[in-house]
Parts: C-alpha cells; sequence; structure tokens
C-alpha cells in the first residue's frame, strides 16, 4: 500500500534540490520540477524500468526531459535514485565544467538519454526511439524469448507542443500506431509571456486523438494514484501512442510565486525559498539536505534495478541458446559497427569507361550493397524516395502493419524526419539515413546540429544539390545551405565529383562514430572519373585532396565541389593549353 507520508516527503526531496540547485546558481528554471515532481515521482519510483549502475542496459526503459529547461527534476531523480551523479554535481548546476548543464546533455550525466532544450526535439526524439524499439523488437524477439520491451517516456511542456517539429512527429507516431510510447504533457498554464491561452487554446487532447492517439485526463498531476491509474492504462493500450494530459501547478509550494511566470525561469530569492519551506512543511533549513528516510526510498531503485536486468540477462543467456545466429546480430546491431568486410563489393560498382551517372543515382546502388552487408542500416525520404535514390530495394517498408521493414515513410514532415532519425540512432540497434532535397535541408538544421552536438551517427542525404535544378526556380536551387551546413560544428559535409568519390563518402559515413555525415548529391549525370589518370578517390576522406595538376608549381588553384569538379578541370586543362600551370 502507499504510503502518503513518505511520497510526500520524497516528492518535496525532488523540490528542494530542484529549488537549491537552482538557487544556488541563481539562474535556471525552478518552476517546472515543482510543478512536475509528483508525476515524475510516480512513474520513477513505480513503474521505470532501470539499473541506475548500468545506464547502457538495452532493454531499459527510455525516460526523455523534453522540456529541458527542467532540467534540475532530472538530475534530482538521477542522483536520488542512485546514478553515478555526485551531489557535488548538483551543487554545481549550471557551472562551466560540471555534468548539470541548463539542458540536459547527452553523454555528460549518466542517464540522460537524449540532449534536450530546442523545444519539440525531444518529443521527436522519442518517436524515433519507439520506432528503433519496436524494429528491434520485430527483427530479433521470438516466441517465448522478448528480449526487446520497453516504454519511451517523456516529459513535454506547453512550449513543446506549440512547436511545429512536435505537430510533425506526433502525426508519424500516430500513424505508426506505437504503443510503447507513453507521454506525460505538464500542462501548467503558464508561459513566458503569461498564461498560455495569449497563444494556445487548442484542445490538446482531441488534437492528439486526431493524430491517432490515446489520451488519458486531464488529471491533477499531483494525485498520485490518478497518475498511477493514467500509466497503466496507457500501458494496456499496446496499439497507440499514449498522452497523458496532467494538470500541474508551475512552482507548487511558492506562496507568492507559483502559478505565475516569475517561477518559469528564475531562482526563488532566499526569502522566497524560505516561504516555501514553511508552506510545504520542509523542516530542512540546510540546502541539500537528502532525508535519509527518502533516500533510502529511492536507492530501492538500484536493487529493482539490479534484479530485473539479472532476469533480462538470463532471458538474453536462453535466447543465445536457442537462437544463437539472432543473438548475434543483435549484439552486432547494439555494438553499432558495421559487420567487418562490409564494404565488400563497393569498390566494384563503378569505374572509367561506365556511362555518366548522377551522385544520386550512384548513391542509391552503394546504399542498396550496403544494405545487403548491414542489416541495421535503415532509412528513408520525406516523401522524395523515388528523387532521392533511398529506396532499398531488397528490404520491406516499415509501417504498422510491418515493424520489420528498413524503408520509412517519414511523409512530408523534413523537421520531424532529422529528429526522429536522432532518436533512431541514440537508442542504438540502428544506423539511420535521412533523405531529401539539398534546399531542404533549411527544415532540418535543428536536428542535424543536435546530432552533431551528441555525436550521433546519422547520415543526412541531400540531393539536386545545385542551381542545375533550372526548371523548378529559385525555390528550389539552394544556394546558401552548403555553407550553412559547413558551419555546424563536428559535422562532415561531403559533396562527391563522381560515382567513386560517392562510395567513398558513404564509406566515411557508415565508419564515422563521432557525429553525423551529411551526402550532398546531384541530380545531373556526371563522367565517372578514370583514377588511373586522377588521384584515388579516398582523398575523400582527407576532407580535399588534389585531383589533377598539370605541374608541381601550379600558377593558379582551380577549387570545386561536386558537379563543379568537372567545370574545374575542363578549366584547368583549358588554361595548360594557354601555358597557365594549374
Amino acid at each position: 500500500m502507499p504510503d502518503q507520508k513518505l511520497d510526500d516527503l520524497c516528492i518535496n526531496t525532488i523540490r528542494f534540490l530542484s529549488i537549491d540547485a537552482v538557487q544556488q546558481a541563481n539562474s535556471g528554471h525552478p518552476g517546472a520540477p515543482m510543478g512536475a515532481a509528483p508525476m515524475a515521482y510516480v512513474l520513477w519510483d513505480r513503474f521505470l524500468k532501470h539499473n541506475p549502475t548500468d545506464p547502457q542496459w538495452p532493454d531499459r526503459d527510455r525516460f526523455i526531459l523534453s522540456a529541458g529547461h527542467a532540467s534540475a527534476l532530472l538530475y534530482s531523480l538521477l542522483h536520488l535514485t542512485g546514478y553515478d551523479l555526485p551531489l557535488d554535481e548538483l551543487k554545481r548546476f549550471r557551472q562551466l565544467g560540471s555534468k548539470t548543464p541548463g539542458h540536459p546533455e547527452y553523454g555528460l550525466a549518466p542517464g540522460v538519454e537524449v540532449t534536450t532544450g530546442p523545444l519539440g526535439q525531444g518529443f521527436a526524439n522519442g518517436v524515433g526511439m519507439a520506432i528503433a524499439e519496436r524494429w528491434l523488437a520485430h527483427h530479433f524477439n521470438r516466441p517465448g524469448h522478448e528480449i526487446i520491451d520497453h516504454y519511451v517516456y517523456a516529459l513535454v511542456s506547453d512550449g513543446d507542443l506549440q512547436e511545429g517539429v512536435a505537430s510533425e512527429a506526433a502525426s508519424l507516431a500516430g500513424t505508426l500506431r506505437l504503443g510503447k510510447l507513453i507521454y506525460f504533457y505538464d500542462d501548467n498554464g503558464i508561459s513566458i509571456e503569461g498564461n498560455t491561452d495569449i497563444s494556445f487554446t487548442e484542445n490538446v487532447a482531441l488534437r492528439f486523438q486526431a493524430y491517432g492517439w490515446h489520451t488519458v485526463g486531464s488529471i491533477d498531476g499531483r494525485d498520485l494514484e490518478a497518475v498511477d491509474s493514467a500509466i497503466r492504462e496507457a500501458q494496456a493500450e499496446d496499439t497507440r501512442p499514449s498522452l497523458i494530459v496532467c494538470r500541474t501547478v508551475i512552482g507548487y509550494g511558492s506562496p507568492n510565486k507559483a502559478g505565475t511566470g516569475e517561477v518559469h525561469g528564475a531562482a526563488l530569492g532566499v526569502e522566497e525559498v524560505q516561504l516555501t519551506r514553511e508552506q510545504l512543511g520542509w523542516d530542512y533549513q540546510e540546502p541539500f539536505t537528502l532525508p535519509q528516510e527518502a533516500l533510502a526510498h529511492f536507492r530501492q531503485a538500484l536493487e529493482r534495478g539490479k534484479k530485473r536486468q539479472e532476469a533480462w540477462q538470463t532471458r538474453l543467456e536462453a535466447y543465445r541458446s536457442a537462437y544463437p545466429a539472432e543473438a548475434t546480430q543483435l549484439e552486432e546491431a547494439w555494438q553499432g559497427d558495421p559487420p567487418q568486410g562490409w564494404d565488400q563489393g563497393l569498390a566494384e560498382l563503378f569505374s572509367a569507361g561506365d556511362r555518366p551517372v548522377a551522385t544520386r543515382v550512384a548513391s542509391g546502388r552503394v546504399m542498396n550493397v550496403i544494405s545487403e552487408q548491414v542489416p541495421f542500416f535503415a532509412g528513408g525520404s520525406a516523401d522524395l524516395a523515388p528523387s532521392t535514390m533511398t529506396i532499398l530495394n531488397n528490404r520491406e517498408h516499415f509501417s504498422s502493419e510491418e515493424y520489420r521493414g528498413n524503408n520509412f515513410h517519414f511523409g512530408v514532415r523534413e523537421h520531424a524526419m532529422g529528429a526522429v532519425a536522432n532518436g533512431m540512432a541514440v537508442h542504438g540497434g540502428m544506423i539511420p539515413y535521412t533523405a531529401t532535397f539539398l534546399i531542404f535541408s533549411d527544415y532540418m538544421r535543428p536536428p542535424i546540429r543536435l546530432a552533431a552536438i551528441m555525436g550521433l551517427r546519422v547520415a543526412f542525404v541531400f540531393t539536386h544539390d545545385s542551381i542545375g535544378l533550372g526548371e523548378d526556380g529559385p525555390t528550389h536551387q539552394p544556394i546558401e545551405q552548403l555553407l550553412a551546413l559547413r558551419a555546424i560544428p563536428n559535422i562532415v559535409v561531403l559533396r562527391p565529383a563522381d560515382a567513386t568519390e560517392t562510395v567513398q563518402a558513404w564509406k566515411a559515413a557508415l565508419e564515422r562514430r563521432a557525429g553525423p555525415t551529411v551526402l550532398v548529391l546531384g541530380r545531373q549525370s556526371l563522367p565517372v572519373l578514370d583514377r588511373t589518370e586522377y588521384a584515388d578517390a579516398a582523398g575523400v576522406l582527407k576532407g580535399g585532396y588534389v585531383l589533377w595538376q598539370a605541374s608541381d608549381q601550379p600558377a593558379v588553384i582551380l577549387i570545386g565541389t561536386g558537379s563543379e569538379v568537372h567545370i574545374a578541370l575542363d578549366a584547368g586543362k583549358l588554361l595548360q593549353e594557354q601555358g597557365i600551370m594549374a
């Protein structure tokens, strides 16, 4: 039976750990953690399947704080449940070099599943994670051997649901009937500029029902049993994603600031912190005090997680005995590296003397060879697969009827496509790619940037890369997009000059684990360069290389990428005829 007194103590422990972290930094967002603490507590205490001592356990549930500004809530939960996040790190909240930055960053604090902060991105990342869960489950689970079976939870805010990327991703999730996806909507009715009704008045539940979601509530986010019941109802609905609408009070417990925008993005202040202690009956005057009874209760997550993972490990060993080949493939997928020898056959795809071929066409041929060797290579296009040449001919199509497919139909949802691919990558078990025209990379810039920040292996394919797309007019002719993409730190942008360089570009994309790769491809046919006359195409892996030179002491250097390389070569040879060495 629930112990109301202990539950209240634990919830207030979350609240005051968050309050104290923000107050110490004199910077941050205390309001959302104070309001959302009860529902977060119910989820983490009663439902979330995780092992704090092994944050990378493959079959753990995922929890995404899409409302990344509420990071103090997540850091408090991670510390309290026993993750390797010492209390000193919460005392260094938002400080340079800490593991507790203002918005959660993947790879810093254990238990942070994805970098969030730009609103809506975490929402869409979760859809990608749920896709990966279904894909892996349908590829590897066997009767009596449920090796992949976990939920993706997220806490989303009013701001998340106002973002276009969340709408795109919600529509896709409903279409795909992702029943392992359960989101909590922190409906506190407050934005920075005032009440949300100044800009956000639709019925959110009805909107999500129209997307094909199951909705629960609106419920009182402070009613623990209502939250418990809502989660159970959502788990029972296994053919639709679920949105639990929770009414909360931002800054709950603050006598003068609760329910106002004042508590959204600023520390409470010393006096208001003291008044909040009195209001909530918090008798501990020293900041960062953790009542032992509450801490002992939270730390039960360690033993629960250990037992659940041990039980899963036992099932995995039984699976390995019954299905050794599948178990090996599953391990390879989790490790994430293409199988040894995966690139065999690529070198023979193209040679001098072949008919001219567009790099988008060459890319399609390369991708199909990769697909034969790398079963967990999967992705799709924003309704442009026939034009971007990104269909995997030997693979099925992913849908609500067939979760085994490697071909994804993202629809005309470029922004969500990028963020969903990030979720697939960060979940593990898949190497995702996306595809659209280069001009529409502008719609994808936020998830591309986040993929670079997180160091995710995602291949972003962009075709129709130049003004050669003449008849469609200036709206479809990319001019500034290459510069914009190259300006993003930790991203590799490759624009191959011919089919042989396209092979090398794909090799780079699959072998690079430190971040995303952008492949920029053309529509027009280009000659296949004779590599006995010109430098080896592997020079692509250096970023830039000398393809041809008339002299060791050139008078002029011509630089080009993609389809312009052939123009530069022709120009160089014309200059040579005129006695100017290039």
